[in-house]
C-alpha cells in the first residue's frame, strides 16, 4: 500500500502518495529512481493514475503521485483552479520533496505527465538540469494550435458561453467572490471544456471519489498562453512521448512535430487509441511496458565514486 504524504508547496500542502519500489532492478548505490506524477486538466490522482504508479513500483521504481493545490485532498483556494503556472510550481515542490525521500536517488528523478500535465513536465524539466528523464503522455503541447482545431468543430454558442464564464470568473476573483465554474467534460454541444464524443464517458470511466467535474472558468482565458512545446529545445535529458493516434483532445501530430525539436534522446510511441483510452486495459499495459523499457535503458544505477588509493 502507498504511504500518504503531505508535500509543502507555496504555503499549502499537496496530498501525495508515495509508492515504494520493489525488488532490486533499479536499485543503486545512491538509492532508487523516483517517478513524480500528477494528472492533467482538473484530474486527481485517484482518477486513473494508480494503475501507472503500481506498475512502476512493482518494476522497482519509487513513485510520488500528488494532487495540485485546490484539488482532491490538497489544501489551497480557490478550489478547482486549473492554472498551468501553479501546477508547475507544485511539480517543482514535489520534485524537491522526492529528492529528500529515504531510499531515493536525488539525481534520478523522472517527471511523468499526462494530457495537460504532459506539457507541465517538459517546462519543469527545461528549468531543472538534474531531471534524469521525462515521460510525456498524450500531451497538450501547443494550446493555440489545439484550440484552433477544436474551435473549427465546436458550436460557436458554446465557445461564447465559455468566454463569458471566463470573464465573469475573472471579475469574481478580483472581487473576492465565489468562483464561476464550468464542467471539465460534457457531451458534444453542451457547455464544457472537453466535449469530444469520448470526453465525458472516458473521464467518468476512471473518475475517482475526489474528482469533481468543474473548474474555475478564468483559466480558459489564459490557456492559449500555455505553449510548453517551445521549451523542448532546452531539455537535455531523454524524453519519451506516448501518443494516441485517435486523440481528439491533444492531437498526436502536434506532439510528434514538437518532439522533433528535442536536442537529444527523444523517442515516440504511438498507439491506435483515443485520449482517454490510455488509462485502462490494453493501452495502459502497453504504455507502462514501453515506459519501463525506456526507463530501464536510461536509468542505469549510478556507480559509487572511485576514490584514489
Amino acid at each position: 500500500m502507498p504511504e500518504r504524504v503531505g508535500i509543502p508547496s507555496h504555503g499549502e500542502t499537496l496530498a501525495g502518495l508515495h509508492f515504494a519500489g520493489e525488488g532490486a532492478a533499479f536499485a543503486g548505490e545512491h538509492g532508487r529512481p523516483c517517478v513524480v506524477m500528477a494528472h492533467g486538466f482538473g484530474g486527481t490522482v485517484d482518477s486513473g493514475l494508480a494503475g501507472y504508479a503500481e506498475r512502476f513500483a512493482a518494476a522497482g521504481l519509487d513513485v510520488l503521485a500528488f494532487d495540485y493545490r485546490g484539488f482532491g485532498e490538497s489544501t489551497g483556494d480557490p478550489r478547482q483552479l486549473v492554472s498551468f503556472r501553479r501546477h508547475r510550481e507544485d511539480y517543482r515542490s514535489a520534485v524537491m520533496f522526492a529528492r529528500l525521500l529515504e531510499g531515493v536517488d536525488p539525481e534520478r528523478i523522472v517527471l511523468w505527465g499526462t494530457s495537460y500535465s504532459g506539457g507541465h513536465v517538459l517546462d519543469v524539466a527545461a528549468d531543472d538540469p538534474r531531471i534524469a528523464a521525462v515521460v510525456s503522455q498524450t500531451p497538450a503541447l501547443d494550446l493555440p494550435l489545439a484550440l484552433a482545431r477544436t474551435m473549427r468543430d465546436a458550436d460557436p454558442r458554446v465557445s461564447l458561453r465559455l468566454g463569458v464564464a471566463g470573464l465573469r470568473d475573472t471579475l469574481a476573483g478580483l472581487r473576492g467572490e465565489a468562483p464561476v465554474t464550468v464542467p471539465i467534460v460534457a457531451a458534444p454541444g453542451e457547455l464544457g471544456v472537453m466535449t469530444t464524443p469520448d470526453s465525458e464517458p472516458g473521464m467518468l470511466a476512471v473518475a475517482g471519489p475526489t474528482w469533481r467535474n468543474e473548474v474555475c472558468a478564468r483559466e480558459l482565458l489564459l490557456v492559449a498562453r500555455n505553449r510548453p512545446a517551445k521549451r523542448i529545445p532546452e531539455i537535455r535529458c531523454p524524453i519519451l512521448f506516448v501518443l494516441a493516434d485517435h486523440d481528439a483532445v491533444a492531437p498526436a501530430d502536434i506532439a510528434q512535430k514538437a518532439a522533433f525539436a528535442a536536442p537529444g534522446r527523444a523517442e515516440v510511441r504511438r498507439y491506435p487509441a483515443g485520449h482517454f483510452e490510455v488509462y485502462e486495459g490494453e493501452w495502459l499495459e502497453r504504455g507502462c511496458a514501453d515506459t519501463l523499457f525506456f526507463l530501464t535503458r536510461h536509468l542505469a544505477p549510478r556507480e559509487a565514486p572511485v576514490t584514489a588509493g
